[in-house]
């Protein structure tokens, strides 16, 4: 084995193996940036800091039993970052065209002989500069991905140093310790940061020791926990609408400008929800209004997202990998008064916030790493048939970045999507906005931007509704 070889988690692996014909397991990302930066300044750059996790100097070695990570003795910067020309089709704009090319991007499978990410630099876009980012989700997940893009910002930190030690025997990734053992205090602590009971209940089992084995609460931790696998196994599946389907494995992205963070708080403090109950209101009635469009009537259906949630402290996002569950939500796409859906959000959100069915879904998904491909696909086929979109929600920085010199005036990403789930919603706020990104498969949502452009109507009528509501 090569000296500086490491063993590649179950988890990990499961998302390596997990790229089919039709979906492509990467994040990715654009940054719009003015004034403009050069290649050369770039790859300066992300020698410098990017590089300095080991992470991205190495390539991924298939075998049997699942992958290492290996040192690319060959590993050149510049067959991952690379210098590209925007080709603009007659009528298109420029963003039209960058959108394209992002979606042609999402189809086309990084190199598996070398580190799997890659950068590419538009130098003249919008009087400026646009970077598309494609990392692979084996490398890590959404939140650890960003804390390694903030690093390469003006002043971004590199991650902390550690001593180099001996691998533990056997796998000794996460899920051994947080799951298998049982579930330890930093299984505890990450889950705590969702459900406060779910966290009690954890703590109780990560010391058996203690004697409660017997208690009425630890009787109701391990029904709660076979209620949920009953729940996650007997999942309806979603209602039938035009997004649910077989894909043909072309991409189209969509992004819109963002709405103000401080207006979208505003509406939460007067309904008494949270922002993430608001910004999901705004997706259920922009994706109902889009299928009403297309003659496609949602009254009465409701459709599920498999939505992201972080099982580990965020001070610990630097050491990448996969860390996070997935759970099941509901957006009730058929209701049309704005106010009512979002109450209708949060009380399923709510639902969640004691589940233990993101912790189970990572334990799927280590499963899922240990057995042979067709046995995982078969295994993830259960997220496909019971969803019809993944989603995610993340916080960025709430002041403007800088890159080399020039200031990150917007950015973007998509998450990736498995089995045969054919659209991604991107939530994320950044710089005192908060803006929303889809990719779909062209059969399913050929035009993802008519979605796109009904966030902000269905954002100003909850307004309106809103401050028309009595004060007080």
């Amino acid at each position: 084995m090569h000296p500086s070889s490491q063993r590649m988690s179950r988890v990990d692996t499961a998302w390596l193996r997990m790229d089919n014909d039709v979906n492509l397991m990467m994040i990715v990302g654009v940054w719009l940036l003015q004034p403009g930066i050069g290649h050369a300044k770039l790859c300066e750059r992300i020698e410098a800091k990017l590089l300095a996790y080991e992470r991205f100097r190495q390539k991924v070695v298939p075998d049997a039993l699942g992958a290492t990570w290996v040192s690319d003795d060959a590993f050149d910067i510049h067959r991952h970052v690379l210098h590209r020309k925007l080709h603009r089709e007659s009528g298109q704009s420029e963003r039209e065209a960058l959108q394209a090319l992002v979606g042609e991007l999402a189809n086309t499978p990084l190199d598996p002989d070398h580190p799997l990410w890659q950068f590419d630099l538009i130098e003249h876009y919008e009087g400026g500069s646009a970077l598309v980012a494609r990392i692979h989700h084996c490398i890590g997940d959404g939140i650890a991905l960003i804390s390694v893009m903030l690093s390469i910002t003006d002043g971004g930190t590199e991650p902390p140093r550690r001593e180099a030690r001996a691998a533990p025997e056997g796998d000794g990734d996460w899920l051994s310790d947080a799951v298998m053992k049982p579930l330890t205090d930093l299984a505890s602590k990450a889950i705590g940061m969702y459900g406060g009971g779910v966290a009690r209940s954890i703590e109780m089992l990560s010391h058996p020791q203690q004697g409660l084995l017997g208690s009425a609460e630890m009787a109701r931790t391990a029904a709660k926990v076979l209620g949920d696998v009953g729940a996650m196994a007997l999942m309806s599946n979603d209602s039938p609408t035009i997004l649910k389907g077989k894909p043909i494995g072309q991409k189209v992205v969509a992004w819109g400008e963002p709405l103000p963070l401080d207006q979208v708080k505003a509406i939460g403090k007067a309904l008494n929800c949270s922002i993430n109950d608001v910004l999901l209101a705004c997706v259920a009635g922009a994706i109902g209004h889009y299928l009403r469009e297309q003659g496609d009537d949602p009254t009465g259906k409701e459709i599920r997202a498999m939505v992201p949630v972080n099982l580990r402290p965020l001070e610990q996002a630097w050491q990448l990998g996969n860390r996070f569950g997935l759970a099941p939500l509901t957006l009730p796409i058929g209701i049309d008064n704005p106010v009512e859906r979002v109450y209708a959000v949060r009380a399923r959100m709510n639902e969640l916030k004691d589940s233990y069915q993101p912790l189970l879904a990572f334990a799927v998904l280590a499963v899922a790493g240990l057995v042979i491909k067709p046995a995982q696909d078969a295994l993830l086929g259960l997220f496909a048939k019971k969803a019809t979109a993944v989603m995610t929600n993340v916080p960025g920085p709430a002041v403007p970045l800088k890159l080399c010199g020039s200031t990150l005036r917007q950015t973007m990403f998509w998450v990736p999507a498995s089995g045969d789930i054919g659209v991604g919603v991107s939530i994320l706020s950044y710089g005192g906005g908060v803006q929303f990104g889809l990719i779909t498969d062209k059969k399913l949502c050929p035009h993802p931007q008519a979605i796109i452009d009904r966030f902000e109507p269905e954002f100003e009528k909850l307004l309106l509704v809103t401050m028309m509501l009595p004060w007080g």
